[in-house]
């Protein structure tokens, strides 16, 4: 095997042996067979589109596919093979769309493709044939390799967010046309680099738009987020965890379990849903247990409940926990029951059947400042700024993880003047959410926006300021500084690249997968910059 898509890769360049997520081998092997397959079903896909034929149960399986290939996903090889399989079965279905199209069109028959991933099929052993597609044999060039990998890794990210908002019924074919036509640009041998770093910018556009549809989703179905205090402490009764990211998931279980003595906990990613009025005003959503993903392994042991995990983030299970834990969605662990669709039932049951949570007091935090809360005290915030009181803003947020170096988004947090406001998001706010930062005149000193997918919420909130203030998002007193874990945060950064956005500090590594050449092409034309230590990053800021 060898994978390097996350931060954490084993010696800052490849995890060869073993995942250090916990990927087994024949894990990463099925994974680079699918990724293979979905490159010809893209091709396929691309290439029917152009003639007026599309399919929406391709742009889905799309979704679905890159999904599973995303960091601390699917471990599951039963499910992974099914998946490689079925791409089998709808390149097959795409391809046939294609030669009918083209017939159609031109009266004769679609020519052959012989070379590359359109001449996949599945083989009889998936683990041995995808040992040939590791993302190492991509591309002889090492930086067109790297812009490719980038590419991919932004598609994969994209795909989790575009799944998310299809659940919700939000999808544009702008999007779907998108993921066609880069797939089928990873199998063309003539493209040359820029043309791939032309196509990972355009990644992070249309991934603006995916975000954007998820954020309408979640508006339309839940309200727009409030500022809303989470307990961290549980009740005495029965329980369930949930972990990951998705609202519908969590909506449906809240209304399933109404009236049945159950609470509902959230975990990592899903302490933002506290804040939305449609999910807050089910009185068992009890408050927020334990912190980011990479402590599951000392907090899950802990909450004797049921556990289910509903996308990315899931760890190896303890025995301690093992048989009260579920999966749902993309998410899969061996030996590990899976819930297809919305009856949680089982989960249910589980809850009832094992011990009651105690209650025990915890501390509230603050959650629920969307674009929409915070611009609401524009003004205020205009006001302060004016005046002096506000000086300075930080984005301080991103992926949380367990490499050494992360303490630096603690001590940054700490240390960023009285006279300045941190917004945060995703799970590496758990460095420092339980702070007390304080106000600057009735206006907390943090605020989280949410999720990672809210950084459209972050980035409306800068851009909104830039309109207020008459000046572009680079020149107003706002920095970023975002640590980064698997290939959502990747996306994101696609994206705030395509906007123009520059001087990001990124930590608390830089992408095994970019080459020095690529790194310096970033740095002259964005200048992102790797952090250093948290007093000499806010000298050069704050001094500049």
């Amino acid at each position: 095997m060898f994978c390097h898509q996350c931060e954490q890769t084993a010696k800052g360049t490849g995890c060869t042996q073993v995942g250090v997520c916990g990927k087994q081998p024949n894990v990463a092997a099925l994974q680079d067979n699918l990724l293979h397959g979905l490159q010809g079903l893209g091709f396929f896909s691309h290439k029917a589109r152009k003639l007026g034929s599309t399919d929406k149960e391709l742009e889905a399986f799309l979704l679905e596919g890159l999904f599973a290939t995303v960091t601390n996903v699917d471990f599951d090889p039963a499910r992974l093979a099914n998946l490689t399989a079925r791409c089998g079965q709808l390149k097959d279905k795409a391809q046939h769309l294609y030669q009918e199209a083209f017939r159609r069109a031109n009266g004769i028959p679609a020519p052959r493709f012989s070379k590359g991933p359109p001449a996949w099929q599945p083989a009889a052993d998936l683990t041995i044939q995808g040992a040939q597609f590791g993302i190492d044999k991509l591309h002889g060039d090492p930086d067109i390799r790297s812009v490719i990998e980038i590419l991919l890794y932004g598609l994969k990210g994209m795909a989790a967010y575009a799944e998310h908002a299809q659940i919700l019924g939000k999808v544009d074919p702008e999007v779907s046309a998108f993921f066609e036509s880069a797939l089928a640009a990873t199998c063309d041998p003539d493209l040359e680099l820029m043309d791939f770093v032309s196509l990972a910018m355009e990644c992070g556009k249309h991934n603006l738009t995916v975000m954007g549809l998820l954020n309408a989703g979640h508006v339309e179905n839940y309200g727009h987020p409030v500022p809303t205090p989470v307990s961290t402490g549980t009740r005495a009764g029965k329980g369930i965890l949930v972990s990951g990211h998705d609202l519908k998931m969590l909506e449906e279980l809240l209304k399933q379990t109404e009236g049945k003595g159950i609470n509902v906990y959230t975990h990592g990613e899903m302490l933002p849903a506290h804040g939305y009025p449609g999910l807050k005003k089910y009185a068992h959503l009890a408050g927020n247990f334990g912190g980011a993903w990479q402590d599951q392994a000392k907090e899950l042991p802990q909450f004797p409940g049921a556990i289910i995990f509903n996308t990315n983030c899931i760890q190896k299970p303890a025995e301690s926990y093992r048989d009260r834990l579920f999966t749902w969605g993309c998410t899969a662990w061996p030996d590990v029951p899976h819930i297809e669709g919305f009856d949680f039932s089982a989960v249910i049951d589980k809850a009832l059947a094992c011990p009651d949570v105690p209650e025990v007091p915890g501390q509230e935090i603050l959650v629920g400042f969307g674009h929409n809360a915070v611009l609401g005290v524009a003004d205020k915030v205009i006001d302060a700024v004016k005046s002096g009181a506000i000086k300075h803003f930080f984005l301080i947020g991103g992926c949380d993880g367990a490499k050494s170096g992360r303490n630096y988004y603690t001590e940054f947090a700490e240390k960023v003047p009285k006279d300045s406001v941190i917004l945060t998001l995703a799970c590496g706010k758990y460095r420092f959410n339980k702070l007390d930062f304080g106000d600057i005149g009735g206006i907390p000193r943090l605020l989280d926006v949410g999720q990672c997918n809210d950084a459209y919420s972050a980035i409306q909130i800068a851009v909104a300021l830039a309109g207020a203030f008459d000046r572009g998002v680079n020149d107003l007193p706002l920095s970023m500084i975002l640590s980064w874990y698997e290939q959502k945060a990747a996306v994101i950064l696609l994206t705030l690249l395509h906007l123009g956005i520059q001087n990001i500090k990124l930590g608390p590594s830089l992408p095994a997968f970019i080459t020095p050449n690529v790194l310096n092409f970033l740095v002259e034309n964005f200048n992102i910059a790797p952090i250093t230590t948290a007093e000499d990053d806010l000298k050069a800021i704050l001094g500049s």
